[in-house]
């Protein structure tokens, strides 16, 4: 029997202040100085993990955010992009406030209005996942029983556990995933188990 795929799905870290609490989708945005903390303490405490590969988003975020991982490693990320965050269309530079006032709709129903395709010019659901799908199907393909880190977004770590628990992506909103945090996915037998969630060593780790 083959061992199960650990997918370490792990989000960027905080990003630039003017661009905290938006919508930034496709806005290809650096770390703030937080940001680079929060990657180095994620680093250190992934140091004794040993990954057989690394994939990431070409985002500048995801790369930044890589840096103090790779720093020794030996290792080179395979760059996916359909891997990057999804799209918000009209949406994209709005704060919440914003998108309620102009839209007249919650910014906290993103996943529901996203999945329904009701964002003007975003990315409906069903294409973010048709984008998504293939890169999660190739790794897990080619890392039967191997241990694979997944460096990318928010946003995209909830569409890769909507394709991995089968479960809509609207109901992914009731999983936080923090700034520079690791969740962790066991896939084995077309059966998947999340065995770590939402956890930032640069909050919990004391």
């Amino acid at each position: 029997m083959i061992a199960a795929t650990s997918l370490f799905l792990l989000r960027h870290a905080e990003v630039e202040a003017r661009y905290q609490r938006i919508f930034g989708g496709r806005i290809d945005m650096d770390l703030s100085p937080r940001g680079h903390e929060q990657a180095a303490a994620l680093a250190r405490y992934l140091q004794p993990k040993r990954f057989d590969a690394i994939y990431s988003s070409p985002m500048k975020r995801v790369q930044q955010t890589l840096t103090p991982l790779l720093n020794g490693s030996g290792m080179a990320p395979m760059i996916l992009p359909g891997l990057r965050e999804v799209d918000f269309g009209d949406w994209t530079g709005l704060g919440w406030e914003q998108v309620r006032e102009k839209f007249n709709v919650s910014a906290f129903q993103w996943l529901d209005q996203l999945e329904q395709g009701l964002i003007p010019n975003a990315e409906c659901g069903k294409t973010f996942r048709t984008r998504v799908e293939p890169c999660v199907q190739q790794i897990l393909r080619d890392h039967p029983g191997q241990t694979v880190a997944v460096v990318c977004h928010g946003g995209t770590i909830r569409m890769i556990l909507s394709i991995l628990l089968e479960l809509p992506l609207s109901k992914m909103a009731g999983f936080e995933i923090e700034y520079a945090s690791l969740t962790e996915v066991h896939h084995a037998a077309h059966r998947s188990e999340v065995q770590l969630l939402n956890f930032a060593p640069w909050r919990d780790v004391k």
